[in-house]
């Protein structure tokens, strides 16, 4: 049985409509390497010294700003030691997504192509903004991947080198080189699709919105959950009491 975790990694609420109450999830999936983390939110410098994205998020909602959300204070009180994480597996690197990379300096950083030119300033894309130079500044060893032709569920999709079954989905747009993470659980799926979408691809805000900035996937990414009601479908932001229960 596949044992796949969750937790929120950045409390950050809207402040109108103020029933916009969110969370950030990361998962926690144990593989065959050990635990693996499925993005980190906001890492301990983060909390002590706010990058300016940070404080502009500050400015305009309201956000926690608590360290006990830091993922590396979350995996202990899952059970896990902090060295237990060799490997984290990003959809994308904004910095409430990998902020929390330095606090596991040693864990290989799996991520996109795209993502990682885009991170360094290759691509030119308003993305760009969210990321902070100082989450990889400790040179962690990093794992790139591409799409090589393979699909799953008839998306291009790339096998991640990880049991249970994983698959990274490219989903760019939000980002150059953003991704959704497929986990086999059992017989059945869990789909987590980051910032691709809004929380569980309802239509709860204006449609320009949405696409100006998560991306235009949304009605892709609902077009395939209404094939494939039997797949679990997260999303990279989600309401806070959806916390207090099980992801997967």
């Amino acid at each position: 049985m596949t044992v796949l975790l969750s937790f929120n990694a950045f409390t950050d609420c809207a402040r109108f409509p103020s029933s916009w109450r969110t969370g950030k999830l990361c998962l926690l999936v144990e593989t065959n390497q050990g635990p693996l983390l499925i993005d980190t939110g906001p890492g301990l410098e983060d909390y002590a010294r706010p990058p300016a994205i940070l404080r502009v998020f500050q400015a305009i909602t309201r956000v926690a700003m608590d360290p006990q959300e830091a993922a590396i204070r979350q995996v202990v009180r899952l059970g896990y030691r902090p060295e237990d994480i060799r490997h984290i597996l990003l959809t994308h690197m904004h910095f409430d997504h990998c902020g929390g990379l330095p606090d596991f300096p040693w864990a290989t950083v799996h991520v996109h192509e795209r993502e990682l030119d885009a991170y360094r300033g290759v691509t030119r894309h308003w993305a760009n903004l969210a990321y902070v130079r100082r989450h990889m500044a400790h040179r962690p060893a990093v794992v790139t991947y591409r799409v090589t032709g393979e699909s799953w569920l008839g998306l291009p999709a790339t096998r991640l080198p990880f049991e249970p079954e994983m698959w990274l989905v490219p989903l760019h747009g939000h980002t150059p080189g953003h991704c959704g993470v497929a986990v086999r659980l059992g017989t059945g799926w869990h789909f987590h699709v980051g910032d691709a979408g809004p929380i569980g691809l309802q239509d709860y805000a204006p449609k320009w919105l949405v696409r100006t900035v998560l991306g235009p996937l949304t009605p892709h990414l609902q077009a395939f959950a209404a094939c494939h009601p039997e797949v679990i479908i997260t999303t990279g932001h989600m309401w806070l009491e959806s916390f207090a229960q099980p992801a997967g």
